[in-house]
């Protein structure tokens, strides 16, 4: 069985999802509710958050399910 792996991208960012990774500890939905929303589908919409926010909230995922790849 494959990794599911999705990415998202604003333009200056790309925020990867590994969902084997994700421990659902819910530091992305607290931390940045508007870009991280599990209801939704796609529950990962960068168009609703900044780059810096983004960022800053991928960083505080623990499982490392959730990473940064800058241009």
């Amino acid at each position: 069985m494959s990794e599911e792996i999705k990415e998202y991208n604003n333009g200056e960012v790309t925020v990867i999802w590994k969902a084997e990774l994700c421990q659902h500890s819910g530091n992305c939905v607290r931390g940045l509710g508007k870009v991280f929303n599990p209801k939704a589908r796609p529950w990962i919409d960068v168009s609703q958050g900044t780059s810096a926010e983004i960022v800053e909230t991928v960083h505080r995922c623990p499982s490392g399910a959730l990473t940064i790849k800058e241009k």
